[in-house]
């Protein structure tokens, strides 16, 4: 499931708002180890254009 998420989050990168939609999704799918994970990973690949919606949706969730 998490590299499924990773392939989503690529191709919804393009916009904010189905960035923000799929993230928040995944994160609730996602095993609480995948979720470390994710967070890393988007952090890396999409933190200097999403930092904002990164911060926001993984402020929220319980690790």
């Amino acid at each position: 499931m998490f590299e499924y998420t990773k392939e989503i989050l690529m191709k919804v990168s393009f916009d904010r708002v189905l960035f923000r939609k799929e993230l928040k999704k995944a994160v609730k799918w996602l095993k609480r180890e995948e979720r470390g994970l994710l967070m890393v990973w988007c952090i890396t690949t999409f933190g200097h254009r999403y930092a904002d919606i990164i911060a926001e949706t993984f402020k929220h969730v319980s690790k």
